[in-house]
């Protein structure tokens, strides 16, 4: 079990954060050609976040 417990404690962290991101980022009204360009630097902050509370939380 303890070797389940890190990789379903990072999903949740990704998941949590993931979704209030889109959820921030769909409930601003931004109107571009291509939201993409607000879409990959958030899930690159969401994955560098996720590490660094899967590091502090883990240990």
């Amino acid at each position: 079990m303890k070797k389940l417990a890190g990789p379903l404690r990072r999903a949740l962290i990704y998941g949590v954060i993931s979704y209030s991101g889109l959820v921030l980022i769909n409930n601003s009204e931004l109107n571009l050609p291509n939201m993409w360009i607000v879409y990959l630097p958030m899930f690159i902050g969401v994955y560098v976040a996720t590490q660094w509370l899967d590091r502090k939380i883990g240990d």
